[in-house]
């Protein structure tokens, strides 16, 4: 008789529910310490436990995964579909109610990566984590100098600029004669904002402690931006060697280069047998709108949840996609923005679902990129 389990996992606890056709065969709570998950295993192997479900609670399943991957066979499930099948659920039986939808089918797994796409995976959503700290670092670097009154950053394109950083490094080192900062500024800078424009915002008030200040925080910029390097250096190391096929083919698709190559294989993996299709694909990263109508009136046309991580990437793929001339997504994204008039970000989201459509075939098929032509005909 087919005996299944159901977890219902917290951040301190999970509690377990083994049941077959005929009703509820172990219930119990255990830890989450190791030794813990270790006694819920053997008590599964015991029980004969062929299939186990569990919710995707933040990432509190993860060490549960692991645990447990080589020993049963496991279903990843997103709570949103098991909240929306009939019958009750409550706190206290949730491990039993995901236990009977697995006994039943009623619910499908979510797609979890092989071990060696999820290592690629923490080094990506690290490199997103430090790129969100660089640029918060860079806030209050910036702040730090307009506490100053240094007001050059009015006329440098970024405050990731060479002549920012420059700045930033001589006014560390503890030079404060505004002189002597010019120099490091842009000559083309100087030449459209005036020299002695420039001269004045560079002309401050700055105490020993701001320069302690500026100095530990282009340290830390500095420090991130090595962290960075690191982690993508080990992602191309991991790519080019089980991968390198699958890196060189993403990379003829316009809008990708080497580090959203990397970072779509990482999120997506590079199988794409878990797919039904690019529909599937498109629909699960988030990037299918909605279709929510009542009554002939329109109540939402925006995209739907997904993977935040590879949205992101391919919006930023999207970008450089509709400025690649030739084409076919700069010609899409001149046609929809200029001809008709279109949103410019609807217009980045909409071509982000073609760059995704073309990854899912580039990488189902083993092919390189082919740019569409109405004059080409599809092959049966």
């Amino acid at each position: 008789m087919k005996q299944v389990c159901g977890l219902d996992v917290h951040k301190d606890s999970v509690f377990v529910c083994i049941l077959n056709e005929n009703g509820v065969v172990f219930q119990e709570k255990y830890g989450v310490l190791t030794p813990e998950l270790e006694q819920m295993l053997a008590k599964m192997l015991e029980y004969h436990v062929e299939e186990v479900c569990m919710e995707s609670t933040s990432i509190y399943w993860m060490p549960v995964w692991r645990v447990l991957e080589n020993y049963v066979s496991l279903k990843l499930v997103n709570p949103y579909f098991i909240k929306q099948l009939p019958g009750k659920k409550s706190d206290v039986k949730d491990a039993e109610w995901i236990a009977t939808c697995l006994l039943k089918d009623l619910i499908k797994g979510s797609y979890v990566p092989d071990d060696l796409i999820q290592q690629l995976r923490q080094y990506d959503r690290r490199i997103s984590d430090l790129n969100a700290e660089c640029v918060r670092k860079l806030g209050k670097l910036d702040a730090a100098l307009q506490r100053c009154n240094i007001r050059i950053s009015n006329y440098v394109s970024t405050t990731d600029s060479k002549s920012y950083k420059e700045v930033v490094r001589l006014i560390s080192e503890g030079t404060r004669d505004p002189a002597e900062l010019t120099k490091v500024i842009h000559g083309r800078t100087v030449n459209r904002v005036g020299k002695d424009v420039i001269l004045a915002s560079l002309t401050g008030v700055i105490s020993n402690t701001d320069i302690d200040v500026i100095r530990q925080l282009r340290e830390e910029v500095a420090l991130a931006e090595k962290h960075k390097d690191e982690c993508q250096s080990k992602m191309d190391a991991i790519c080019q060697q089980y991968f390198p096929e699958q890196l060189k083919n993403l990379q003829t698709i316009p809008g990708i280069k080497g580090r959203s190559a990397t970072a779509i294989i990482a999120e997506v993996g590079t199988d794409m047998s878990s797919f039904e299709d690019a529909a599937h694909l498109v629909s699960w990263c988030g990037l299918k709108p909605r279709n929510e109508e009542s009554a002939g009136k329109i109540k939402a046309r925006s995209i739907t949840h997904g993977n935040k991580y590879l949205r992101k990437t391919l919006i930023e793929c999207a970008w450089a996609a509709s400025k690649t001339q030739g084409c076919y997504f700069n010609k899409f994204s001149y046609h929809q923005v200029v001809v008709r008039r279109k949103n410019k970000m609807k217009v980045q989201v909409a071509i982000a679902r073609k760059v995704l459509t073309a990854v899912w075939y580039v990488m189902h098929d083993s092919v390189a990129y082919r740019d569409f032509t109405p004059d080409i005909a599809p092959t049966e």
